[in-house]
């Protein structure tokens, strides 16, 4: 590859439209990033690209640019239903973001239409869409795009309309992998045309990412575009005006100093992480009650309508909290954000330089944070070699006040709360089982009653993890659980009407086999299916006893007439209908040679 330095977009050693520089100008970018000043000239000069660069460095830019320009450069204009370029990413933000910023563009370009094609729609509406206003430019997430290639029933043959397809482009294509999106991405493939420009843009390249780069892209150029000066010699993979940190504390402190950290912080703009969707639904709701005067919003991938509008408001917020899962931590760019708060650790490492790469974006300043228990300490050690990734220790902060009591008040006051808590402890507990570096993250050193204290839990939850163990140093509340109310007076209603009909219940079966149905919920239908399968097998293995029975009569019967006509047996020997074989012995029924032989 010629080395090409960033600079002016006009330094390009291939140029581009006035209306794509009038375009860059407005929306204040007069300088290219490295990504861009090395991708660009590739694509256009038609070479497939694998680039991996540090979050924040431009990427999208990278490919909408040399996108519009194949696309002016082509000898036959696109058509309404042709189907130019298709851009594939992970999740419904990032899709909406690139569909953005690709706007920007098209304005200037009223030849090309684009079209938007997320999950949270209604596929009949995208189906129509197209058909009257086209879509030169596909911008979709893997799931909702391969359902459009099977909408020929209604009118879209979407597979006649991609042949004409130019470039295709994998944003984020190791977390396109790691979600589960592999058999979607390889099913719309294989009818796009072979005869096109294919790109792939990654923080990470993972040796997934290595396998879809052999099988779908031809003699791929490979773009490493790492940070400048000391950052570069480490090959660091974080941004380098990015300032990181850790704080160590235990699990039943950190909640406190969470929120006395976002109390000292208010007037700026926060993402904070947790490892499950049930941990943002609960602390979402514990920090809404708990830090006044800040505009706090949710959001997970277990949200099916309301994410893409939490995400937009978010985005034009000055100041506020944002409470997410990893569905935020990809490629999303939201405006000035300062402080990225790593609640819990995330599952994987890379996940970590993703989460971080939210904020000190695209020469901007901006700082994280993440909190470890005593026992996961080592993880900084971690991060530094596999990721590059330093932190520098940020100390406990002193006179935070203990908001648990107000939690578990919340909870006794509303059944809502404490369910929301309980989904949260189990869930959290799960997913730390599960966890890719488990030499660190053990959950058999995990303090399981400082933990519940953490959660404000009024009660140890029934499931598998914790059967059998003791937990001293937890105080469950002295109150029954059952009688805590729904603040919602319909759910409550509800409630009360199916305690009603269980009391009947248990009245009519009196005196009957009672079966024990409070058992942890999270393995109860896995052993249902469980007895199932066994009740199954044990009735085939009955049938085929008695098969098997006769059929063993019937061959050692065969064995014996075989023996007599070979003359190894005598007649004699044969009557009495016993032979000795090995250390078995075999009685054979009584049955003439002639009838033997007439089954034979």
């Amino acid at each position: 590859m010629e080395h090409v330095t960033e600079g002016s977009w006009e330094s390009l050693p291939v140029s581009l439209h006035p209306r794509v520089l009038g375009a860059l100008r407005e929306l204040g970018f007069p300088y290219m990033t490295p990504v861009q000043s090395a991708t660009i000239p590739l694509f256009m000069r038609n070479k497939d690209v694998a680039a991996e660069a540090v979050t924040g460095s431009g990427k999208t830019l990278a490919f909408v640019i040399p996108i519009l320009e194949i696309l002016l450069r082509r000898e036959e204009k696109l058509k309404k239903s042709q189907v130019g370029a298709i851009i594939i990413t992970p999740t419904r933000e990032l899709a909406v973001q690139i569909d953005e910023v690709l706007s920007h563009f098209t304005k200037h370009f009223p030849q090309f239409s684009q079209i938007l094609w997320i999950g949270g729609r209604n596929p009949g509406e995208d189906v129509e869409r197209f058909k009257q206003q086209g879509g030169n430019i596909i911008v979709a997430t893997p799931g909702r795009l391969e359902d459009m290639f099977r909408r020929k029933a209604e009118g879209l043959d979407l597979a006649s309309c991609v042949r004409s397809l130019d470039v295709l482009v994998l944003d984020e294509a190791d977390r396109l992998l790691d979600m589960g999106f592999e058999a979607s991405i390889n099913t719309i493939l294989e009818f796009l045309p072979k005869q096109r420009r294919t790109g792939l843009f990654s923080a990470t390249q993972t040796q997934e990412v290595e396998n879809l780069v052999r099988a779908g892209l031809r003699n791929p150029v490979r773009v490493s575009v790492k940070e400048k000066g000391e950052a570069a010699s480490s090959t660091q993979k974080t941004p380098s005006r990015l300032e990181n940190y850790y704080m160590v504390c235990k699990a039943d402190e950190k909640f406190n100093q969470l929120v006395h950290f976002l109390h000292n912080h208010k007037q700026e703009k926060h993402l904070v992480f947790f490892s499950t969707c049930a941990c943002v639904e609960y602390y979402g709701k514990a920090l809404e009650a708990l830090v006044k005067g800040v505009r706090i919003m949710c959001i997970h991938g277990k949200m099916k309508y309301k994410r893409n509008k939490i995400f937009m408001e978010f985005r034009k917020l000055q100041s506020g909290i944002l409470v997410c899962t990893d569905v935020m931590a990809r490629g999303i760019d939201i405006p000035e954000v300062n402080w990225v708060l790593q609640y819990d650790p995330p599952s994987n490492a890379s996940a970590f330089v993703h989460r971080c790469g939210r904020t000190a974006r695209i020469g901007h300043g901006g700082s994280a944070l993440v909190f470890l228990l005593p026992m996961e300490e080592s993880y900084v050690n971690f991060l530094a070699i596999n990721q590059k990734c330093p932190l520098q220790e940020m100390k406990l902060q002193r006179n935070t006040a203990d908001l648990l009591p107000k939690l578990k008040s919340m909870a006794l006051a509303d059944r809502a709360v404490f369910e929301k808590g309980m989904k949260a402890f189990v869930s959290y507990v799960q997913a730390y089982a599960k966890h890719e570096c488990n030499l660190i993250f053990r959950l058999k050193d995990l303090d399981f009653a400082s933990l519940a204290q953490g959660f404000a839990l009024l009660r140890m939850p029934k499931m598998p993890e914790l059967r059998g163990k003791q937990f001293p140093d937890f105080v469950p509340v002295d109150v029954n659980t059952d009688t805590i109310p729904f603040k919602d007076k319909i759910r409550e209603k509800q409630r009360q009407k199916l305690l009603e009909q269980q009391r009947r219940e248990k009245t009519e079966h009196e005196g009957r086999r009672k079966f024990i149905k409070n058992k942890a919920w999270s393995k109860q239908k896995a052993k249902k299916e469980k007895k199932k399968k066994m009740n199954e097998k044990r009735k085939r293995e009955e049938g085929s006893d008695i098969e098997d029975e006769d059929m063993e009569e019937l061959l050692n019967d065969t064995r014996l007439l075989k023996k007599l006509k070979k003359g190894k047996i005598t007649e004699e020997e044969f009557e009495k209908g016993l032979l000795t074989t090995g250390k078995r012995t075999i009685k054979t029924v009584d049955l003439g040679i002639s009838d033997l032989e007439d089954d034979c």
